[in-house]
This record gives C-alpha cells, structure tokens and sequence, in this order.
C-alpha cells in the first residue's frame, strides 16, 4: 500500500527516511516550505495538497504526525472527504485518547480506518527504530504491521486493541516519564549541591553501566553531563505536561491515587517562577530525548 505521511517535523522526517530505508514507498506533507525542502532533499517525495489523496484511489495508509489537540484533529477531519472506504488513517501524535475515540468513530462511518499509535523513543526511535502502541480495529492493524515491523526497535511494536487503547497507553508512558524525570532531576539537584565535588558525567556513568537505576534515561543523562556538565546552557522553565493532566483525570475518574504524577505536574508548574538544577537536569533529559523546545 501506498503510505502518505502528513508532518515532517522532527518526528515526521524521521519516520520518513526510516520508512524509506525500510524500502516502503513514502510520501510527505507539509504546510512548511522549508521542511519540505529539507525532505525532499533527503529523498522524500511530496504533495503540495491533499488532491493527491482524492485522485488515489487505490488502498493507502495516511500517516498524521503534528501536535496533539486542535492542530490534529482539524487535519483528521479534513481528511474524511477526500479519502476511500478502506483506507488506514494513523494518528501517531500524542492525542487524547478521547478524542481518538471519537475520530474513529467518524472515519468508521465512511469505511475508513484510524489508528491510534502511541510513539516512544523520540526523534532517535523515529529514525532508527520507535516503539509503538497500537490502537484501533484488529484487521487494520493486521494490514499495517508489516511496515510497523520493519520500522520499530526489536520487539517494540504492540497491539493494545480497541480505539483509544494505543494512546490511553501513551498518556501513561509518558506520565511515568514524566514522574522519573522528576525524580532524576532531584537526586542529581541534591548531588550537585552537596559538600561533595562529585563529577556529575562519572557519577552518570557508574550508574549508567552497572548500578540498579541503570537504564537509557541515565546514559542520556551521561551523553548530558559530557556536553556541559554545569548544564548552565540549558532553560530553567519546564511547561506543564498534559499527559500527567490527562493521567490524573483518568485517575480519579477510577478512584487509583497517583500522587507521585501529581508532584512531577506541581515542581513543573513551580518552574515558571523559581529557577532550579532539577529542572535544567530535566530539560537536559528531555533534548536529549527529543522533546524539549528551548524557550524563545
């Protein structure tokens, strides 16, 4: 099937270019001239508007990948007319998982499919190998899991099941993410004002390589620490995080007490008016990541 890809951001260009290496025919969209410059002299082919979509009547994927809310879902809709029964939508943003509830069911009334796919592992991942969560109707996925395969880290691609499944799961990734951010940026506050004159960059490499809190986040912290190790070039500011929003919503609605997101949302929010180490650890974690915007 042909795959159509709306996005070539960050996240979007990768996906591209991994899709293209992984021998997948791979079309782009962007509002942004520049970026589909930069695209297409990476190699990616590109339609200047969705006509494209309307006159291919054969089975298609159309991959969207833009920021999550108003932005996605005005895209998602204006994509209902100009597609075919049969063809696969995918949202692969952070959206609400409610809101993918309920653009699945106006794609289903036209025969079309959407997937919701939460994506893990960055601007890396999306390059080299992601992990996805996969939401949405079974014989749908059945379709796409080739080409989510050959584009996924080893053994990172997961059917989670019905609609909304795939970026329920993502809202709670990512407030776990979120909550051990928190909790690096805090030890290593702690360490970098104690009496101590540790070396930031070894401690981060000791435990990256053979302590029990070793894992990917504190090799990013060493690759971090080893491009400045004050971190002073790093913004003090850490917007709020709308996956813990949506997290603690859906934890009261069950009754499940999170107050561990709840404090990784309340230090973010403490941010935007006192400045500290913690918050440049995490930012620091963040670029690495891919997901940190320095401020203007």
């Amino acid at each position: 099937m042909k795959l159509y890809l709306i996005g070539l951001g960050k996240m979007g260009l990768n996906l591209a270019l991994n899709m293209k290496d992984a021998g997948h025919q791979v079309i782009g969209y962007d509002v942004n001239d520049d970026v589909v410059q930069k695209a297409e002299q990476e190699g990616i082919t590109t339609i200047s508007n969705f006509r494209a979509l309307e006159t291919d009547h054969a089975q298609k994927v159309v991959w969207v990948m833009l920021p999550a809310g108003r932005i996605t879902n005005s895209v998602l809709r204006s994509l209902v007319p100009v597609l075919s029964t049969g063809d696969i939508v995918i949202d692969g943003g952070n959206s609400n998982y409610t809101d993918s509830i309920k653009n699945a069911a106006i794609f289903a009334e036209q025969g079309i499919f959407l997937m919701d796919i939460g994506t893990s592992g960055g601007t890396y991942g999306a390059r080299h190998g992601a992990s996805f969560m996969v939401g949405g109707d079974l014989k749908a996925f059945r379709l796409i899991e080739p080409m989510l395969r050959d584009i996924s880290a080893q053994d990172g691609l997961l059917y989670t099941g019905k609609s909304g499944s795939g970026h329920y799961l993502k809202v709670i990734h990512n407030a776990i993410l979120h909550a051990e951010l928190e909790v690096l940026g805090e030890g290593f506050d702690l360490l970098h004002a104690s009496p101590f004159e540790y070396n930031l960059k070894d401690v981060a490499y000791n435990w990256s390589k053979s302590a029990v809190i070793r894992g990917w986040l504190m090799d990013l912290m060493y690759d971090a620490f080893s491009k400045n190790a004050k971190l002073d070039d790093v913004d003090t500011v850490i917007h709020s995080s709308s996956a813990c929003v949506a997290a603690i919503n859906s934890a009261m609605a069950y009754n499940i007490p999170v107050p561990t997101f709840n404090v990784a949302l309340l230090m973010r929010q403490r941010t935007q008016n006192q400045a500290t180490f913690t918050a440049q650890v995490i930012n620091s974690l963040r670029k690495e990541v891919g997901g940190y915007q320095p401020q203007a």
